[in-house]
């Protein structure tokens, strides 16, 4: 087998990568959780291992994103594989694809990188009622097989918006509505399948972080909102709630299991509006409050206009096909890594069986 080890990539994934962040550097507290401003620096590392196989065995990882919050500095990958590149899909979402030829030993990878990140809030007040959104915004209010866009689900989007007059107003009351109606379901597997159609019209309001947010997102592009899924990975300790992030005291982490799916919404004036439904449904069980208490208040009116940067952003990938195309296709999200061992595609939401492992190391 023809191998190739790359130590060090960095260029490779994105100009912008190896500059320093534009971050604000203040840092006075901006919330009754003591969150600040002052940026956070997170190195994560990545192992996969797959045992002999007289078949192909392909991986497709998902890779941080780059934007105003969230800037990876540093990253490497490096193992026995044949073939090892980033490629983008339909959503441009960055991938690492590698591929292990038929081997009587192991194959192996590890990916490294960096990533500085600030805590993102929202100013209100520059939200405008103008709908003439630009093309690239108007694909998140098309739907796909699992957030559709249909007339019986926009008639229960405008029946739940019904008083409300501007885009940020819907979006208030179906956040409301989302984080009122819908629970955190332990018993469902992974981060869940996000299937937002049969979860309204059945009224499955239970489920985990992607079942949570892909109603939201389903009922806002319902209503007219532009709207979507970012699936990721929580990367450290939370000030909110340990159900939303935690390290040991010097900053270390197991996050192999810590796959985690946030959303948005974009508002002309604003542009993307960060939320985060699920982990208000989240914090509500794993502390044991009532929508009533405090804290959950505190919480929810957080999450609705800010994200507390302790976790690390992929994609917004739905219902899509990987490049280069895999045996099984469509996917439904890339939250997790994919891989594939022939035609067979191996669970990505048993670690201990695919075999992956996530470390993560918060950095002073």
């Amino acid at each position: 087998m023809q191998r190739r080890t790359f130590l060090k990539t960095t260029a490779a994934l994105s100009s912008a990568a190896i500059l320093a962040p534009h971050f604000a550097f203040a840092k006075e507290e901006t919330n009754s959780f003591g969150i600040t401003k002052t940026p956070r620096k997170f190195s994560v590392t990545n192992n996969y291992s797959f045992n002999p196989s007289q078949e192909i065995t392909q991986l497709w990882v998902p890779l941080p994103k780059d934007e105003s919050y969230h800037q990876v500095v540093a990253f490497s990958y490096k193992g026995n594989f044949s073939e090892a590149t980033i490629v983008k899909n339909e959503y441009d979402t960055r991938v690492l694809y590698v591929k292990w030829e038929k081997s009587q030993e192991k194959s192996q990878l590890e990916v490294n990188f960096d990533v500085i990140m600030q805590e993102r809030t929202t100013d209100f007040s520059k939200a405008t009622s103008n709908t003439n959104y630009p093309s690239d915004i108007k694909v998140y209010l098309e739907g796909t097989k699992h957030i559709p866009v249909t007339e019986g689900l926009t008639k229960y989007a405008n029946e739940i918006t019904k008083n409300a007059k501007t885009p940020l107003e819907k979006a208030q009351a179906i956040y409301d509505w989302t984080v009122t109606t819908m629970y955190r379901d332990e018993s469902v597997v992974g981060c869940g399948i996000g299937d937002a159609k049969k979860s309204i019209e059945e009224k499955i309001y239970g489920g985990k972080c992607t079942d949570i947010s892909s109603v939201f997102v389903c009922l806002l592009r319902n209503a007219g909102i532009p709207a979507r899924e970012i699936f990721g990975i929580r990367a450290g300790q939370s000030k909110i709630s340990n159900a939303c992030g935690k390290a040991n005291d010097k900053g270390f982490a197991d996050i192999t299991g810590a796959q985690h799916c946030r959303a948005e919404f974009y508002v002309d004036g604003l542009g993307w509006v960060p939320t985060d439904p699920a982990d208000v449904t989240k914090v509500r069980l794993a502390e044991k409050l009532t929508n009533e208490d405090k804290k959950l208040k505190d919480t929810k009116e957080y999450f609705f206009g800010s994200w507390e940067m302790n976790w690390v952003a992929f994609n917004s990938a739905r219902d899509f096909i990987l490049t280069p195309k895999p045996a099984q296709y469509p996917l439904n999200m890339l939250g997790y890594p994919y891989a594939e061992v022939g035609e067979d595609a191996l669970d990505y939401y048993k670690p201990k069986e695919f075999v992956y492992t996530y470390t993560s190391q918060e950095r002073v």
